[in-house]
């Protein structure tokens, strides 16, 4: 018997039961594409295949995670000579990664606490691309894209398609392997596979996601807090916001370890820190890494923002990054962005007592800034 081949998130071929891998790579494929405004016809002629190739990569039929590494830098080369934004063709790659990762979950067979979800933690620009197809939602590049100078043939997906079985069995093989990954070397898949359940739209996930995370206990700090954090994001992310603010209160606002955390998490899944993380141990360190501060604190401007779920810890994480990086008041856009976004929040309802004291806080902080 032949052994199933060991994939990784950054891996390009392999072997499987499935013949539909590519959702994901082919949906960025067709908008790159039309970023460039040709046909299927016309990027067939430049890339030197056949029409029914670029059509299969598309749709998903043809996977382009299944073509050998040396003929897809050969594409990109080609794509890049035509000038297709540096930025898409890093949403390229983050898909084909995030195709992987689907295609291993959804493999006959597949063990789920062997899953590539446990490589690496997870940062925004790969953890958009994946939950892509699961909640609908453009990564930000995709969504700061320009319409299509050429006008679409017939009806399009407007974004990569799960079958329902699909779907089904994908959010099935999170919850085993959320279930089954126990222990210390195991609590990164768990909380990662967590995450992504909570995309689920199945009516029983938010009392399985309860269970789930009030049946942990956690051995050392880190995993108690990363816990705690994760399940007041999911419960933000389906509407319950009190969980969230009884975390900042509890976990955050006068805990400089608890604060230490909060900022390198962000710091990382917003990409201040360009190097992979293979486990979750560089979150405790007691002191922010040395990096700027000014995507995260782009990242955070944009969710301070009336309704947003994550705005109580988007403001105190903002009070927090001041106080770690007084300087980022003068660093242009990010900054002037907040000065606009601060009268629209004191003015609007819903704020608890401490964001108003906080947003009151950076608005003085930005005026001695200003003097």
């Amino acid at each position: 018997m032949r052994p199933r081949p060991r994939k990784t998130l950054t891996g390009s071929t392999g072997m499987t039961s499935r013949g539909r891998l590519g959702a994901i790579s082919g949906h960025v494929w067709r908008v790159i594409r039309e970023q460039q405004g040709l046909t299927q016809e016309e990027l067939a002629e430049r890339l030197k295949v056949s029409v029914d190739t670029i059509a299969g990569w598309e749709t998903g039929r043809r996977a382009l995670t299944a073509m050998p590494v040396g003929q897809m830098l050969v594409h990109r080369r080609r794509l890049m000579q035509m000038g297709t934004a540096p930025v898409l063709l890093r949403v390229l790659e983050r898909a084909l990664e995030a195709d992987v990762l689907l295609a291993d979950a959804l493999e006959e067979g597949s063990r789920a606490e062997e899953s590539p979800l446990g490589a690496m933690v997870m940062q925004r620009e790969f953890a958009e691309v994946l939950a892509w197809p699961l909640n609908g939602v453009p990564p930000q590049p995709v969504r700061n894209l320009p319409a299509p100078s050429r006008p679409r043939r017939g009806p399009t997906p407007s974004k990569p398609e799960l079958s329902p079985s699909e779907r089904q069995g994908f959010f099935a093989q999170m919850r085993r392997a959320a279930e089954q990954a126990r222990g210390t070397d195991q609590f990164l898949l768990r909380r990662q596979a967590l995450y992504l359940c909570g995309y689920d739209r199945e009516s029983d996930t938010e009392d399985w996601l309860t269970h789930q995370q009030s049946s942990e206990r956690p051995s050392d700090w880190l995993a108690g807090w990363l816990n705690a954090r994760s399940v007041a994001a999911v419960a933000a992310r389906q509407g319950d916001v009190d969980r969230l603010c009884h975390f900042v209160e509890t976990a955050l606002v006068d805990d400089d370890a608890g604060e230490a955390a909060n900022l390198n998490y962000f710091g990382y899944w917003v990409g201040e820190v360009r190097n992979i993380e293979l486990s979750d141990a560089f979150i405790a360190n007691r002191s922010p890494g040395p990096w700027a501060g000014d995507r995260l604190l782009r990242h955070l401007v944009d969710g301070i923002t009336p309704g947003h779920g994550y705005v109580e810890l988007n403001i105190h994480s903002i009070w927090a990054l001041l106080q770690s990086r007084p300087g980022l008041l003068r660093s242009g856009t990010p900054s002037r962005a907040l000065r606009e976004r601060l009268s629209i929040m004191l003015d609007s309802g819903g704020l608890s007592p401490r964001g108003r004291r906080e947003l009151e806080s950076i608005r003085y902080a930005i005026r001695l800034a200003e003097a």
